[in-house]
């Protein structure tokens, strides 16, 4: 491919200067095709065992990256009709973006924040880490980036969640000395994307290394004004530009000398930064000498590295209970669903309304107040009223995307397999029949799944199940 000359000078001065990397094969790799990649969700999957007969199911070899537990090489297209995608099992995410989150090892009870989210891969598997028990936060200050960030998190199921849509310097002011740990996956020139996406050339014509720069230089201050000491910050490219990665954390350091780099173990595909490099302890991925797009990543400290947890204090622990009129009913239709394992883990918290909106909270609502929320915590649903004057409860596919197949009564589940025609049409917003050898219950909700993993509600009537997905996540 041809690439901008600015580049190749950047470059060429790169690999005249530092031999630790090798320049044979660089400019070659942008040529070759890009790798496709797919992350499994921590919070769905329990085992490699079972991540190995996924890949089989989806009919690709068992190929993993090895930067991230979790991820791995794929062959084909892995979104689209695949139901597995779409009950959130697996996120399709290019091998290098994989990185940031796994260095970052974010833990149940801490309060993260992914500063820089949308689409969404990072964030999702920041939270599947922290099991619903803690605090996430999910920024992106486009609104229309948010949307994507708002629906791949909804996909995933993950709960203890809210998404902001803020510039960073209102989340400093806003909440100072707040997070124990945040990752900044930067706006950068996007030399990494070259290969893969044909608008990152002239991207980088119009917004190269002087932009991004200053950018990147406002974001670490922001970050380091909300980050507790002890705390640390994972900062991420996708470039190779030496002033947007290494310069810029050495110039961060300078500027706060009570941060220092936390070199991790040696990963096989990870060039590691050692005592010759730029920047000791930091972390690149080059094409040439590894499966993957070019990615920088480090990981910075605060002080003295601390085992913080601080969301404890922020938490709801009480059982939910309410006298409003649409709470109740809310409940009332979750418990013709829920078995007793799905009761104990749905019910903790607190319900809220928001106009016809209902969410559930783990942590208080009241910590973002002044800050622009698109969305906080689960969203359980929302109240309808009907022409006779009554009102119902309509489940989100939130809900259903959050539960476990435990978390749901036998005679309330349809299992579809991989090769059952329904499955197709559940997911493109059809009526399906059912059978008494389905074992459901004669009326009522019910939720749909491939296989042990749930898709969405329907509404059960004899031997037809009228489909309660939502239109706007139907296929076409």
């Amino acid at each position: 491919m041809r690439l901008p000359e600015d580049f190749i000078n950047e470059m060429n001065e790169f690999f005249s200067r530092h031999s630790y990397v090798p320049q044979e094969g660089f400019y070659e790799s942008f040529d070759k095709e890009p790798l496709k990649g797919i992350r499994f969700s921590r919070s769905k999957i329990r085992s490699v065992e079972e991540e190995h007969q996924l890949l089989k199911d989806l009919n690709e070899d068992i190929n993993p990256v090895s930067w991230c537990e979790g991820g791995y090489y794929v062959n084909n297209d892995t979104g689209g009709k695949e139901a597995l995608y779409h009950a959130g099992v697996y996120y399709p995410q290019e091998p290098s973006a994989m990185l940031p989150a796994q260095v970052m090892a974010a833990k149940p009870g801490e309060i993260v924040l992914d500063l820089c989210a949308a689409p969404g891969g990072k964030a999702c598997r920041l939270g599947e880490s922290m099991h619903g028990e803690g605090i996430l936060v999910a920024n992106e200050i486009s609104f229309e980036r948010s949307k994507a960030l708002l629906r791949n998190i909804e996909r995933s199921g993950i709960s203890g969640v809210v998404i902001l849509n803020e510039t960073p310097e209102n989340i400093a002011s806003r909440l100072p000395l707040f997070f124990d740990k945040i990752l900044i996956d930067a706006p950068c020139s996007g030399e990494g994307m070259f290969r893969r996406d044909s608008g990152a050339v002239k991207s980088y014509m119009n917004y190269g290394p002087k932009v991004c720069v200053p950018l990147q230089e406002s974001i670490l201050e922001s970050a380091d004004k909300c980050l507790k000491e002890g705390g640390s910050i994972v900062y991420s490219t996708c470039t190779f530009c030496v002033d947007e990665d290494e310069n810029q954390i050495a110039r961060f350091i300078e500027r706060h000398p009570e941060y220092h780099v936390k070199a991790h173990p040696e990963i096989k595909g990870v060039t590691h930064g050692g005592d010759d490099s730029i920047l000791p302890g930091s972390m690149r991925i080059w094409p040439h000498l590894s499966d993957g797009d070019g990615h920088f990543c480090v990981h910075l400290i605060k002080g003295e590295e601390k085992d913080l947890k601080s969301a404890e204090e922020y938490l709801i622990k009480t059982d939910i209970k309410s006298k409003d009129r649409n709470i109740e009913a809310a409940m009332e239709m979750l418990d013709e669903v829920l078995s007793v394992k799905g009761r104990e883990e749905l019910l903790k918290g607190e319900f809220i309304c928001h106009g016809t909106g209902i969410f559930k909270m783990t942590f208080a609502e009241k910590i973002f107040k002044g800050l622009k929320v698109v969305k906080t915590g689960l969203y359980v649903g929302d109240i309808k009223p009907l022409k006779s004057g009554k009102k119902v409860f309509e489940p989100s596919n939130s809900i259903a995307l959050s539960l476990s197949r435990e978390a749901v009564r036998d005679d309330s589940y349809l299992a579809l397999g991989r090769d059952d025609d329904r499955l197709l049409k559940y997911l493109r917003g059809e009526t399906i029949s059912v059978t008494s050898d389905d074992g459901l219950k004669s009326s009522g909700t019910i939720l749909v799944g491939i296989g042990d993993f749930p898709l969405g509600f329907a509404k059960i009537n004899g031997q037809t199940a009228k489909n309660m997905y939502p239109k706007a996540w139907r296929l076409i």
